[in-house]
């Protein structure tokens, strides 16, 4: 039988930038957050490299950074969600920055900012090269422990979400060591991060697949463009899981991409070349890559600086007998971020009463199709002020839960690891950056298989969303490409669906369409 425990106050599954910032916001409210790991452990925002973006500088504004969010996002970003997010960009910057992130800075004050693909001018502001993530992290950690109303529970792992009735959020199942717990609280806050570890490669933590998506879903939450999952260009193929990434900043100071001759391949597909949108360059690593090899070569462009600009790559290559400052990378592409998620408005607010999402579990339409880089930070940051204080805003001054009568999820099982295995491999194939009808149908075919044997694992949620989504989406557009369909429609449409939609067996609906 669960342990109960009764939380008057917001609960928050995740501990990455999303979740640390919001737990801040709540402020004074008591605020338990709930870490898988060690706090500041494997989440993606530590692994960040690029930096932030924000438009710091007296030629950016706030209006040109969203009008290149929109522009990257391929036709489906939300306006609002953009604006917002870019509006807030300076003051969460700054705001980082007083809290300790030790951001690069010019001699006369400013900060140091580079150009990243498909932005239109230098604006992301970077951390010791490419230690972005990890210097933000670490000082948002530190404002955590030093903050009285926030109360941390390391090795907390959630199951499910528990509901007073069909529309209702009151609290989350979870596994603490060897004990299961009933949390009740009157808002439960996911900010569980992305998918990645449903890819055989990628650059998030492997232990990242898409579990808070799926616990929403099978509570009965809306979902929101699951098919949109973004690929690195530049992961570095070194066969390691994760892969080790070669941050985009390289290419924004000059670093190219040539193929097994030494040709500059990626202004083929776009005339901004190594800066095009991340889809475009992703297809043209992945092209490069299955025709001989694809390498990003810094030899020339920072060289000898190497070390000192880029530490982390810089380890990274050396440790596997690399040396980029006179030899080009091997490079290919790996999921990196999952655009789609738990459909939010700018607030965190879902279509469950009491429940919220933020960061990239969440999906409030800001990235559209295909995020713009060094978005991600910012999104995390910003809107995870804004969540927070929705949240305690929202809090009901009665919560009065009664565990007898609540709905409770069942325990989920764990995928063994070899059928882990099968379905990561089987996603970099049928549900990567190339997909076509018989290649997801297999794939839903290989879910429907191995759901048989381990019914209701969260991996397979998740899974099941995205390649259904990627299915119904008959066109190609931003992160997703058809290749039996490899037109984009003029009219770009968000994709919306929930559990009741994606469950096996049931046939295509009008109400599945994108909308």
């Amino acid at each position: 039988m669960a342990e109960v425990y009764i939380h008057n106050g917001p609960l928050i599954i995740g501990a990455g930038l999303a979740g640390l910032s919001t737990a801040l916001a709540c402020a004074p409210h008591k605020t338990l957050v709930l870490s898988p790991v060690s706090l500041g452990q494997a989440c993606s925002s530590a692994w960040a490299q690029g930096g932030i973006a924000a438009a710091l500088s007296a030629e950016d504004s706030p209006a040109a950074h969203a009008s290149d969010t929109r522009n990257a996002g391929a036709g489906i970003v939300d306006d609002l969600a953009a604006l917002t997010l870019t509006e807030a960009g300076p003051a969460t910057v700054r705001h980082l920055n007083d809290l300790g992130a030790p951001f690069d800075r010019t001699p006369e004050g400013g900060f140091v900012l580079n150009r990243e693909a498909a932005h239109g001018l230098a604006r992301v502001a970077r951390v010791g090269g490419d230690l972005a993530g990890k210097a933000i992290l670490e000082a948002v950690v530190r404002a955590v422990q030093a903050a009285p109303h926030i109360e941390i529970w390391e090795n907390a792992q959630a199951l499910g979400l528990i509901k007073s009735d069909a529309k209702t959020v009151i609290g989350a199942l979870i596994r603490r060591g060897d004990q299961v717990i009933e949390i009740y609280a009157p808002a439960v806050i996911l900010a569980t991060g992305g998918s990645g570890g449903l890819y055989a490669v990628t650059t998030n933590p492997a232990a990242l697949r898409g579990e808070g998506m799926a616990m929403a879903a099978l509570a009965g939450a809306e979902i929101a463009d699951p098919e949109f999952v973004q690929f690195h260009p530049t992961a570095l193929k070194f066969g390691l899981d994760p892969a080790p990434l070669a941050t985009e900043a390289l290419r924004g100071e000059g670093a190219t991409l040539i193929d097994t001759h030494g040709r500059r391949f990626a202004f083929d597909d776009h005339p901004d070349g190594e800066l095009a949108p991340r889809d475009i360059v992703a297809r043209a690593v992945f092209t490069a890559d299955r025709n001989g090899g694809a390498f990003l070569d810094a030899t020339k462009a920072i060289g000898a600086h190497f070390a000192e600009e880029f530490p982390t790559v810089f380890a990274s290559c050396m440790a596997q007998g690399l040396d980029p400052r006179v030899t080009p990378m091997p490079v290919a592409p790996a999921a990196h971020y999952h655009m789609g998620g738990i459909k939010t408005d700018i607030d965190g607010r879902t279509s469950l009463h009491g429940l919220y999402a933020v960061g990239e579990c969440a999906s409030t339409g800001v990235h559209g199709a295909n995020r713009l880089a060094s978005n991600s930070l910012l999104e995390a940051a910003a809107f995870g002020e804004r969540t927070g204080l929705a949240a305690v805003a929202g809090l009901a001054a009665d919560f009065k839960p009664d565990p007898a009568d609540a709905i409770k999820p069942a325990v989920p099982p764990q995928l063994p690891p070899q059928d882990l295995q099968t379905l990561r491999d089987a996603m970099s194939l049928y549900a990567g950056l190339v997909r076509d009808e018989a290649g997801l149908k297999t794939l839903l075919a290989l879910i429907d298989q191995l759901d048989q044997a381990h019914p209701g694992a969260l991996a397979l949620v998740s899974a099941r969303l995205i390649v259904d989504s990627a299915l119904h989406r008959r066109e190609s557009r931003g992160s997703h490409y058809r290749s039996d369909f490899p037109h984009t429609e003029t009219t770009g449409k968000r994709t919306s669906t929930d559990w009741n939609a994606v469950k096996p067996a049931l046939p295509l609906s009008p109400s599945r369409e994108p909308a």
